[in-house]
């Protein structure tokens, strides 16, 4: 009998998770499989290191937002656990799940990962920390932090970009250097964000020619501009259109970047709070295997 370890956040998605649990159970019985639920807690969940080691499943599902696929991936990879990862999105946000459509049939997916069906994704690694999506700093990027929980689990999505129009009158622009392999760059920009997928902050095609497998992560900054053209990006974005190579926006690709601020600059990895600038974000090629 196959094996899973689920590590869900029981307060994601308006904690409605926990309604599903039943129903998952069940469907991995029905395939013949068993799954052991693991409650992730604030503070910290480095007890699932021990926990996998001692049930020797066969992979790990996160149930949650980007946050607990973020949580899960790094102790998978500081465990050195070397087992696939499965993720069913639950939280407010899902943008790893959404690019790789691995939630739009939640029985299919099911069968995929008893099937033992997987494909290797690249990562992005600052300092100790991994991401799995996304890095990014300025403008907008901190409002994941900022969002009460109650608020989150009560609008979700809606909650995000409520607080991002109370930021429109606050917006400035910092002057950064960026050095991609070896290249440096200078600019003043709102906002950037260093991506391993092209779907983030739930806009499913921020940009072009974005592979979770090409070794390569990619650098988009929004430079300082007018508020019409900040407009008329921000409607691009919201429509589904990638803006890598619209005016105003430096879209790189490399292994390995540098970015410094002239003033201090906290980052976000998958929206959970970073290290402050200046911030190195290397590519560590096919690192993790994910249920797909």
């Amino acid at each position: 009998m196959r094996k899973f370890v689920l590590f869900y956040n029981p307060v994601s998605g308006s904690a409605a998770f926990k309604g599903k649990l039943d129903m998952m159970v069940e469907a991995f019985q029905r395939r013949d499989a068993l799954l052991i639920p693991y409650r992730t807690k604030a503070g910290g969940n480095e007890g699932l290191i021990d926990f996998v080691r001692e049930v020797l499943p066969h992979g790990i599902i996160a149930a949650g937002g980007d946050g607990t696929v973020h949580e899960a991936t790094n102790l998978i990879m500081k465990g050195r656990l070397n087992l696939p990862l499965g993720i069913i999105g639950s939280g407010t946000s899902n943008d790893f799940a959404t690019y790789l459509g691995i939630n739009d049939d939640l029985e299919s997916y099911f069968d995929t990962i008893v099937e033992g069906r997987t494909r290797r994704c690249d990562l992005g690694l600052v300092g100790q920390e991994y991401f799995i999506n996304v890095a990014s700093a300025g403008m907008m990027t901190s409002i994941a932090h900022e969002v009460a929980p109650r608020l989150k689990n009560a609008l979700g999505k809606n909650a995000y970009y409520l607080k991002g129009l109370g930021e429109l009158a606050k917006f400035r622009s910092w002057k950064l250097t960026v050095t991609a392999d070896g290249q440096e760059h200078e600019l003043e920009a709102f906002l950037f964000i260093i991506i391993n997928s092209s779907t983030v902050g739930s806009m499913k095609h921020v940009a072009d020619g974005v592979q979770v497998d090409d070794g390569l992560l990619d650098f988009l900054a929004v430079q300082k501009t007018g508020v019409p053209q900040l407009m008329a990006l921000g409607k691009d974005l919201l429509a589904g259109k990638p803006v890598s190579s619209r005016e105003g926006v430096l879209h790189l690709q490399a292994k390995c970047f540098t970015v410094k601020a002239e003033e201090e600059l906290q980052s976000d990895l998958d929206g959970e709070a970073g290290p402050m600038l200046p911030l190195t974000v290397e590519t560590v090629h096919m690192a993790l295997e994910v249920y797909c």
